[in-house]
């Protein structure tokens, strides 16, 4: 029989009962949309906890629910959240590597990675820290290619323990050539590599097109390189603490190995290969 009256009224739904449904538009970035309650128009430029941010053309943001009660092009709408973007392939670390799956962290290996100094090191590890963790590979600085000896002679290496050595300033006659040599042909040479790039410092490993300079200035003899680099490219270069600044410019505008000199990138995969070797 049929029911006279109709549904209950009270069930639920019963005010959205007729109502014609709205279509749901992902609120993706810089979608411009107005909000029917005031007439507020502005591009989405973000997503926070349930709310969209939207921008006006003056640049003054402001947060509204998502839902109901905005227009696009005059035509109401629901905003929602957009879909989570699938991903485009394997992750690559900063190195270019394929990213390792997440795992528990490895055990350092007994090889070991020396660089000369502090910057040295921290630019290995913004470029290669990933691809080290992965392969449980520490990097240790030496405060000079100088101090090399007593460490080979305090801590000798093995097949077990070998040590990579990166330097600066590798080429014809200098000083840490010289030094390479010599270990090369002592006792230690068949368990040590000793690469470099030919640069005075491991600044100039930073290509010019990253920090959006023309090229790395020349410094003349007497002038401690990397103050004399400061002054020309009008950075402040009066104490170690303005030194430690610029240097924190520079690292800051590497992102991946596409801002590295490829002098440096090969000799730093070289060591890696080297110091993992089973």
């Amino acid at each position: 029989m049929d029911d006279r009256y109709g549904s209950d009224v009270l069930a639920a739904g019963w005010r959205e009962a007729g109502r014609k449904a709205l279509p749901q538009v992902p609120a993706d970035r810089d979608l411009v949309v107005e909000v029917a309650g005031d007439g507020y128009c502005g591009a989405v430029v973000g997503i926070e906890a349930g709310h969209v941010a939207l921008e006006d053309r003056h640049g003054r943001r402001r947060l509204f629910p998502l839902g109901g009660g905005f227009l696009v092009d005059g035509r109401a709408i629901q905003l929602v959240a957009p879909a989570a973007a699938a991903p485009k392939g394997p992750a690559r670390t900063a190195s270019g590597s394929f990213a390792a799956p997440t795992s528990r962290a490895r055990v350092a290996r007994a090889s070991r990675i020396l660089v000369e100094g502090k910057h040295d090191a921290e630019l290995v590890e913004k470029v290669w820290g990933d691809d080290l963790r992965a392969e449980g590979v520490v990097v240790e600085f030496l405060q000079g290619v100088d101090l090399l000896d007593a460490v080979l002679r305090d801590d000798p290496p093995s097949a077990d323990r070998r040590y990579g050595v990166l330097v600066d300033h590798l080429v014809p006659g200098s000083k840490e050539t010289r030094i390479a040599e010599a270990v090369a042909r002592g006792p230690h040479g068949r368990f040590v590599r000793i690469v470099g790039h030919p640069h005075v410092d491991v600044w100039q490993c930073v290509t010019p097109r990253a920090l959006g300079i023309a090229g790395w200035p020349d410094v003349p003899r007497g002038i401690e390189w990397k103050v004399g680099v400061s002054r020309a490219l009008g950075w402040p270069a009066e104490t170690p603490i303005d030194l430690a600044r610029n240097w924190q410019r520079i690292l800051g505008a590497v992102h991946s190995y596409r801002d590295l000199d490829p002098a440096l990138l090969g000799r730093v995969e070289e060591l890696i290969d080297f110091v993992t070797v089973d």
